[in-house]
């Protein structure tokens, strides 16, 4: 009886995951039907699951079309992505480390300072952070899209939190060979703290490749769109391009879906590492 009871709840787990995994898969199914598809198969009143033609030249068409530079803005996207979470991770691994490791009297009170920053609406700084942009020359260009958003106090907290489980008998073997704290970060918190390190990689990333406000505001010409303003304008009062608004998307999508796989394994074991859930 116990076994047969054991049996059916394993049944039960994997019906619900399968059922979880379709509603989770319907959006994808949804970017690559309507991409592939003509704008009246898309409007129809019959609902097809795949339409009898698939238009693959609808993916030509978004790369051709002349009033959106798609490719300039998939490669600002990705420009900006990257180098905003590289210097995200470096910033925000060295404070997290400071504050965990490196005593200081008044370490408590600059790691809750950082923490208070998460409690400001991001509308408070944002006309600030404008002036300050528009009156270096920064506006439509790479330093003024990255540079406002390159620490995170989300970030520093998750390392601070991770490193205070680190195992303090690594650190000690690097002192005994003559290693400060400098040369100890980087030769031996670093190469062990990689789930850190791809979970808040991962956040950042699709963070700064989702980011529409910032980048609306200050690229402003098309050479400085990024995807997600290339998006938009497939959408407008003006205009309406629902297929190649579709398919957009689906290719925007890829690149988050490459970094989750690639970095998947390494994300829980560091989110559950970092005490966000303590």
């Amino acid at each position: 009886m116990g076994q047969a009871l054991l049996g059916l709840g394993r049944a039960l787990r994997v019906v619900l995951l399968v059922a979880l995994a379709l509603l989770f898969l319907i959006p994808f199914y949804l970017l690559v039907r309507n991409g592939l598809s003509s704008e009246q198969d898309i409007t129809a009143q019959d609902w097809t699951f795949f339409p009898s033609h698939l238009r693959w030249s609808n993916v030509t068409e978004l790369f051709e079309d002349p009033a959106v530079p798609m490719a300039r803005s998939l490669l600002n996207s990705a420009l900006i992505a990257v180098v905003t979470t590289a210097a995200t991770v470096v910033l925000a691994s060295l404070a997290g480390y400071g504050l965990a490791r490196i005593p200081y009297r008044y370490a408590n009170q600059v790691f809750y300072a950082i923490l208070g920053t998460l409690m400001v609406p991001a509308a408070v700084t944002f006309v600030p952070s404008f002036v300050l942009v528009s009156s270096l020359g920064w506006v439509s260009t790479l330093r003024g899209l990255v540079v406002p958003t390159v620490f995170s106090a989300f970030a520093c907290f998750v390392f601070r939190q991770y490193f205070l489980g680190f195992p303090e008998e690594l650190e000690d073997a690097a002192k005994v060979d003559g290693l400060g704290y400098w040369r100890t970060y980087w030769r031996i918190v670093v190469p062990n703290a990689r789930p850190a390190f791809a979970a808040v990689s991962t956040i950042v990333f699709i963070g700064a490749w989702n980011s529409f406000l910032w980048p609306l505001v200050i690229g402003q010409d098309k050479s400085a769109w990024t995807v997600q303003i290339a998006l938009s304008t497939f959408t407008t009062a003006q205009v309406i391009n629902i297929h190649e608004l579709f398919v957009g998307a689906a290719v925007s999508v890829l690149p988050l879906l490459l970094v989750f796989l690639l970095l998947q394994r390494h994300i829980v074991a560091g989110v559950e590492r970092s005490g966000i859930d303590d």
